[in-house]
């Protein structure tokens, strides 16, 4: 059960015009599952995307990767996205980048595009071949479903571990034009993107041009997907992607445009919302923390300490158990790599609670007061770290005896 994250309602994800959706039921891992996912996309629309930094990223990735850089050269648009579930098509070697490629050249040759025009993206099972028969079988259903209302189909045929899918949608006025724009993630281990397992996928209406729409997916991630962690580890197949498909009426062709900033707020706000529920929904998770560090002599810093709190297995078992033993967040402050920190001047808050103050025990701080902040589903680790005026936020969740269930238990 994810924190306090209802389930998406179908009738409220909104259809983003140029945008086709189809799935299908390929049987990749398991029977009576959607595990193949066709995104057939308006020629007008403009692509853009960010992935895993792992050095053993996945066929996919490669392959969305170097399509992408292909179509700005051949100014041939990206037609379709291809997704599949069950088989993360990575550490597969030279056969995973040829099962990858015969998927492309399947659902190209059934859509009447170029191979080079298909983004194909896995999650799943790492080291195992990809069972490109069954995805290509599948292409058919998913081509004679395409529908433009079917974003909730989507964002289950992307799911593995995830106990629930994830999608929202917004519209938003921006120099008087209305945007409709709707994003689907999946992800609920293996999450720290250095951008999550994760995939996010998110549409808008709007004519964005290429060289904007880049810069924009990097703000998105950066104030997003990249400030989330359930577990520390980066995956081999992360990928975010941004489609604006040109069939609305606003138009933004430079980041010094009026509507740009009020663009980048509003798909930056949709891209937190689908981030966090990617943390809401970690693996076993009971609670979901967000760390802020504040007063930090840089960003950078800032996030070091963060992520070095977020990812502490003592914190974040300390938390499922409401243990008030927080001094395992300072000590994890302590070994984040600030080498100049003067922990002297720091002070540690968990929601109202000031726990730590000037580097040592608050006086004033009762135990029973960090417990009934811990109790809570929902909590917010606040370091004050008396160094400048820079602050970063990271998400995270606590680390349960299901979390290591659920990934013992992956592959059977």
């Amino acid at each position: 059960m994810a924190v306090n994250s209802p389930l998406p309602i179908a009738s409220e994800l909104k259809p983003v015009a140029g945008v086709e959706i189809g799935f299908a039921e390929a049987g990749i891992k398991k029977p009576n599952r959607k595990d193949v996912l066709v995104m057939k996309l308006a020629p007008t629309a403009t692509v853009a995307g960010v992935f895993t930094l792992n050095r053993f990223c996945a066929a996919p990735v490669q392959i969305a990767k170097a399509h992408l850089a292909a179509a700005k050269d051949s100014g041939k648009p990206i037609a379709a996205l291809l997704v599949n579930t069950g088989n993360a098509n990575a550490g597969t070697g030279e056969l995973g980048l040829s099962l990858a490629n015969e998927t492309c050249v399947a659902l190209a040759a059934q859509l009447g595009v170029d191979a080079a025009q298909i983004l194909p993206f896995s999650t799943g099972v790492i080291l195992e071949p990809l069972p490109a028969a069954k995805v290509i079988a599948g292409l058919p259903q998913a081509i004679a479903g395409l529908k433009a209302d079917n974003w909730y189909n989507a964002a289950e045929a992307i799911m593995t571990t995830d106990t629930q899918p994830k999608a929202g949608s917004r519209t938003v006025t921006i120099g008087g034009h209305s945007v409709t724009m709707t994003g689907i993630s999946k992800g609920a281990g293996m999450i720290k993107p250095n951008m999550a397992t994760m995939l996010g996928y998110l549409a808008l209406d709007a004519k964005v041009a290429q060289p904007v729409l880049e810069q924009l997916v990097k703000h998105a991630a950066n104030h997003s997907f990249n400030c989330i962690t359930i577990d520390g580890d980066t995956s081999t197949n992360d990928s975010f992607m941004l489609i604006a498909t040109g069939a609305g009426s606003l138009e933004v062709n430079s980041v010094d445009a009026p509507e740009y900033a009020a663009l980048r707020d509003a798909v930056t706000e949709l891209s937190l919302f689908l981030a966090q529920a990617i943390v809401r929904d970690g693996e076993g998770a009971t609670k979901f923390m967000s760390i802020i560090v504040e007063e930090g002599a840089s960003v950078e810093e800032c996030r070091k300490i963060a992520y070095s709190i977020g990812h502490s297995p003592l914190v974040k078992t300390a938390f499922f158990a409401s243990d008030p033993n927080l001094g395992r967040i300072l000590a994890a402050i302590g070994y984040a790599g600030v080498d100049d920190l003067d922990v002297s001047k720091l002070n540690l808050y968990l929601d109202d609670v000031w726990v730590a103050k000037n580097g040592g025990r608050n006086p004033d701080y009762k135990e029973e007061d960090g417990q009934r902040v811990m109790k809570q589903a929902e909590i917010t680790v606040r370091v004050k770290l008396a160094r400048g005026a820079a602050v970063a936020t990271v998400y995270t969740c606590d680390l349960s005896h299901d979390y290591v269930s659920i990934n013992a238990d992956y592959r059977s």
